[in-house]
């Protein structure tokens, strides 16, 4: 079949990889029938952070299940599914308390030895506990699919910031980064009943989105700049819930800078850079709280998935460029020039 790989930094190709089998008897082979891009791929691809020559890539996908091992309860083949971007056994200790990411036996989709979201079909370990059904008819529906498809990842991740920030009905949220997650964060935060939602973002297409997604205000400014805008837009005080949803030193420290005091940050950008920009006696002083992490996005799919399915929320307006599987490598670059926002992939 053909698949991604990563040989080098803005080195990906399309490739013919060996076709997936059952390998344990709690496998299921799902073909693929939408994956896409995610954000945090593009530090692999600018060489941020290491990879093999010739592993595998991707880890966002949905599709059809084509064969099952035997121990394999709750599937069965041509079911339709979606896959969080980490597989995780569901009955161990963590899965049992909702941190699906902490699975002792879980793992990431495109690590050594994995098969990667990107390709024509995946090997999922642990089926019954990592997989969630679909409905059937959604198959054939090419925008609930792509709805559906931002389960894997970047619904869940906004969701998870939005939690982690203490997003309560009535609150104002300041959501610091215009990325697919950081818009899924305001749709998310506007989910959850906030009145405010402040998006820190500079380019338009993006912050339409975000106004689309429950945005009542924009701000355009970096650094500095940016947290005088936000302060002037709260009365001086900051927002009650911060959402960070980029990673680097400068959007930490203006999250903490943005925060009201008493309020939290609920932090999903994946930490890259030389620092934190975390000062704990600030934080200390001003009893700023800072929750988050990787986010255990299998835990929330059941709900969200039927907000999606009642037409409540309606994540796809993120996924601005669709290519086929040997038109992913110009994915790639395109999301890394910023000429597209999250690239669908079709197989």
């Amino acid at each position: 079949m053909r698949a991604t790989v990563i040989h080098a930094p803005h080195d990906i190709r399309v490739e013919e990889v060996p076709d997936p089998r059952i390998q344990t008897s709690t496998d299921a082979v799902v073909r693929v029938l939408r994956a896409c891009i995610c954000g945090s791929d593009l530090w692999a691809y600018r060489g941020e952070s290491a990879r093999q020559p010739g592993q595998r890539i991707g880890h966002e996908f949905l599709g059809i299940v084509e064969e099952t091992g035997p121990e394999v309860r709750g599937l069965v083949k041509g079911d339709l599914v979606v896959a969080p971007f980490v597989w995780s056994d569901g009955t161990c200790d963590f899965c049992s308390e909702g941190l699906t990411t902490s699975c002792p036996q879980g793992g990431f989709w495109g690590s050594v030895g994995s098969d990667g979201g990107q390709g024509e079909a995946v090997r999922v370990p642990f089926a019954d506990g990592t997989l969630v059904k679909l409905p059937a008819d959604a198959a054939s529906d090419d925008h609930l699919l792509t709805a559906l498809l931002a389960l894997s990842d970047v619904m869940g991740t906004g969701h998870h910031a939005a939690i982690g920030a203490g997003v309560t009905p009535g609150s104002t949220v300041a959501v610091v980064g215009d990325g697919a997650v950081g818009l899924c964060g305001v749709l998310a935060a506007k989910r959850l009943g906030a009145e405010r939602i402040i998006a820190l973002g500079r380019h338009q297409a993006r912050t339409d989105i975000a106004q689309l997604f429950g945005a009542t205000h924009v701000a355009a400014e970096r650094g500095e700049a940016a947290v005088d805008a936000v302060r002037e837009l709260t009365r001086g005080q900051g927002a009650h819930a911060v959402i960070e949803a980029v990673g680097t030193e400068q959007s930490m420290r203006t999250a903490v800078d943005i925060t009201r005091d008493g309020g939290a940050i609920g932090y999903v950008g994946v930490p890259h850079g030389s620092g934190t920009g975390l000062d704990l006696g600030v934080m200390f002083d001003r009893n700023i709280a800072l929750r988050g992490g990787v986010a255990p996005v299998r835990t929330y799919i059941p709900e969200l998935l039927a907000d999606i399915l009642d037409g409540t929320i309606d994540p796809s307006p993120v996924f601005d460029l669709t290519v086929s599987v040997e038109g992913v490598p110009d994915g790639y670059r395109a999301m890394d020039e910023r000429t597209a926002l999250k690239v669908l992939v079709k197989p």
